[in-house]
């Protein structure tokens, strides 16, 4: 039996015994007013007619047995079809009895028998509960002889003892049948009820467990549900119910009135104020019967990008390999064919020169090509958590190594201590080398880098400024800085800003341009929060 069928079970059987409560109820209440109406003496006729002391006497024991009952019911013992059987024996015994001292049939407590078959047969299905029908229909019948031979002035009637005996077993029959039917239905209830709360547990793990922030608002703005992700993405921290009260009003509130009254968009991306998170939000309108929801997704956009970062270098491994077929043969062979020339006796020095601007373009052009592949196969981002001043320690020892710098050449400002950021330390190390390359090309002061780390004041995000101290960029440069195959060189590829900010995007960080004037230049790379980091995807 798996647990649903289980859990039906549990309800029926408490169902069941609830109604056999119910039914010693009515036992009490019969009972108890046929000894009140003793007591007072105000029995109605027939009742007590033949025979008041053993009337008095019934009630009274029927009363305490119904109280017995009560106990036994209550402690659910012994089991409840044994029961069903001793109570409805004893309400068809103490039934006839009460008839038999109110002048028999005529007084009316056939149909309380039939009352006492129809319970039993509702609560007892099966031949059980025509066993109940005839041992009423006996009881009836065994009256009518008992008259007939020990109480010869009165009168027998066998005709409707008869009919009531077959009103007894029609009783049990329908009774029978409905019950199976209501059973049936409270099966079937029961089940669905059952599976409409286990969906709903359903949903509700899948909403708490999705990558994207679920809000549901009611008609006043009153929060109804909010899944895990929401709360991270909104910095509340547990038990901070005024936060959430913050972000609606100052950032959404105004945004869904828009948007009710056809003003505003569906979708709006917002900036937290606290962390310069950036989120995209969308609302849908839940129409229900006399009201309306408001459902709203959330999205933090570095993961948005993160995303299409991924599908961007799907798209750019499959063209870098028709690249790498198609272009790089006949490269190959042009730079052959210009070797072998620079190479001919016959050849003039003028000629000579051609063949040498054929070779380094050709190089050229195979570096955009090996830079290209570089990014489309480049592996996903692996995240660690670590201290970035050891490891901005080591990379400057390692970069003075590489281009035989002086000690001091590379300056690291440390304007706090024990910063930690999360992000793969492999990508790190390419973004902030190729940023350090560029600052060395263009620095022309002592120290030629500087490497600033500190945590935002606002944002409380830790970034790490490359600050070399060259004369700038120029306007229309900057708005093509991160552009590939953007460059100002003529040997560069124009693949290095825009891989570093791609390797940071795919982390969940950004680069940018922080400043630039005749001084020098500024480029800042902010990490995420580790506490409002996802994991990567």
């Amino acid at each position: 039996m798996n647990k649903s069928n289980m859990m039906i079970s549990r309800k029926t059987k408490a169902v069941d015994w609830r109604a056999l409560e119910y039914f010693n109820y009515y036992r009490l209440l019969l009972s108890g007013l046929f000894i009140i109406l003793v007591h007072i003496g105000q029995l109605p006729q027939p009742l007590g007619s033949l025979d008041s002391d053993f009337f008095s006497i019934v009630s009274h024991l029927y009363f305490l047995v119904a109280l017995v009952f009560g106990w036994f019911i209550h402690q659910q013992l012994p089991q409840f079809n044994i029961q069903i059987v001793l109570h409805v024996l004893i309400d068809i015994t103490m039934l006839s009895f009460l008839m038999y001292a109110s002048d028999g049939l005529s007084s009316g407590f056939g149909l309380l028998l039939i009352i006492v078959v129809a319970g039993g047969s509702i609560l007892r299905e099966g031949k059980v509960a025509i066993l109940f029908a005839a041992i009423a229909a006996l009881f009836v019948l065994g009256h009518e002889l008992y008259l007939q031979f020990f109480r010869y002035y009165v009168t027998v009637n066998y005709t409707h003892a008869g009919m009531l005996g077959a009103t007894f077993f029609i009783t049990a029959f329908i009774g029978n049948l409905l019950a199976a039917r209501v059973r049936e239905t409270e099966a079937l209830a029961e089940q669905q009820a059952i599976e409409i709360n286990e969906l709903a547990k359903l949903n509700e793990h899948i909403v708490q467990r999705m990558q994207s922030g679920i809000i549901v608002l009611d008609s006043d703005m009153n929060v109804l549900l909010m899944n895990e992700s929401s709360k991270q993405l909104i910095g509340l921290q547990k038990g901070d119910t005024n936060k959430v009260f913050y972000f609606i009003d100052n950032y959404l509130k105004s945004c869904i009135n828009d948007w009710l009254n056809n003003n505003g968009k569906q979708n709006v991306i917002i900036q937290l104020q606290e962390d310069e998170t950036e989120l995209q939000v969308s609302f849908i309108k839940l129409t229900l019967v006399s009201s309306f929801h408001i459902l709203i997704f959330l999205e933090n956009i570095a993961r948005i990008r993160q995303r299409a970062q991924h599908l961007k270098l799907a798209s750019l491994g499959r063209l870098t390999a028709s690249i790498a077929h198609e272009v790089r043969n006949p490269l190959g062979a042009i730079n052959h064919a210009g070797q072998l020339l620079k190479e001919s006796d016959t050849i003039s020095q003028e000629d000579k020169r051609l063949t040498e601007i054929i070779n380094d373009h050709s190089l050229r052009v195979n570096n955009i090509i090996e830079n290209v592949l570089s990014v489309s196969r480049r592996e996903r981002a692996t995240a660690e958590i670590f201290e970035i001043i050891p490891w901005l320690k080591k990379i400057i020892s390692e970069f003075e190594s590489r281009y035989n710098l002086n000690s001091g050449d590379i300056d690291l400002e440390i304007k706090k201590k024990n910063i930690s950021v999360r992000i793969d330390p492999s990508q790190l190390h390419q973004v902030i080398w190729n940023l350090c390359e560029n600052a060395m090309r263009y620095s022309q002061g002592k120290p030629i880098i500087t490497l600033s780390c500190n945590i935002s004041d606002e944002t409380q995000r830790p970034y790490i400024d490359i600050i070399d101290y060259g004369s700038g960029i120029s306007e229309e440069i900057r708005e093509h800085l991160f552009e590939p195959f953007f460059t100002t060189e003529t040997k560069g590829s124009g693949l290095g800003l825009y891989l570093a900010r791609e390797l940071c995007e795919a982390n969940q960080a950004s680069l940018s341009l922080h400043s630039t004037s005749n001084k020098g230049t500024t480029f800042r790379l902010s990490f995420m929060h580790i506490n409002k980091q996802y994991e990567l995807i």
